[in-house]
């Protein structure tokens, strides 16, 4: 009789993601394999840190899609801004590829819940933002999950800045 174990990468797949410590392969992966990006709690207020992130986001060459309710129907750094992840047209604008969070902690859990229902490839929540049980549940969907990360922070520390 032969024992099998499982490789270290078959183990790093089916185990949770310590989210105290990324991989830098792991965010390269999530980064270098998006296009769009939703921004969830984008501010029309250029004094707001979601602003300029999703500025620095843009000038990086993604897609970004604001979603704010208070702004719905506006727009936001010339793209149409959404009341909330369900009334983003993916039929006409795309897959939404990454979630980003600009919420508290409190209300991260159903912003992924929202992004699980359209199909995102991947939560991140920015700094400050934890939600242990909601980053299980997408795991669970099939999602890559960021927490208490920035990607304005990230893109320049791993080399993948523009300009």
């Amino acid at each position: 009789m032969m024992i099998h174990f499982p490789t270290p990468e078959a183990r790093a797949q089916n185990s949770p993601m310590d989210h105290d410590s990324y991989p830098d392969t792991y965010l390269l992966d999530i980064l270098t394999g998006a296009r769009t990006i939703a921004v969830v709690g984008a501010s029309p207020r250029p004094q707001r840190p979601s602003h300029g992130v999703m500025r620095y986001l843009q000038r990086q060459g993604y897609r970004t899609i604001p979603v704010n309710p208070f702004a719905a129907g506006g727009t936001i750094l010339g793209e149409r801004c959404y009341a909330e992840l369900a009334e983003v047209p993916v039929d006409l604008l795309g897959p939404v590829d990454i979630v980003d969070i600009f919420r508290r902690s409190e209300a991260a859990g159903a912003v992924v819940d929202a992004a699980i229902a359209i199909g995102a490839k991947a939560v991140w929540m920015q700094l400050g933002v934890v939600d242990s049980a909601a980053a299980s549940r997408a795991e669970a969907h099939g999602l890559k999950v960021v927490m208490d990360r920035c990607p304005a922070i990230e893109i320049p520390r791993l080399g993948l800045a523009r300009g």
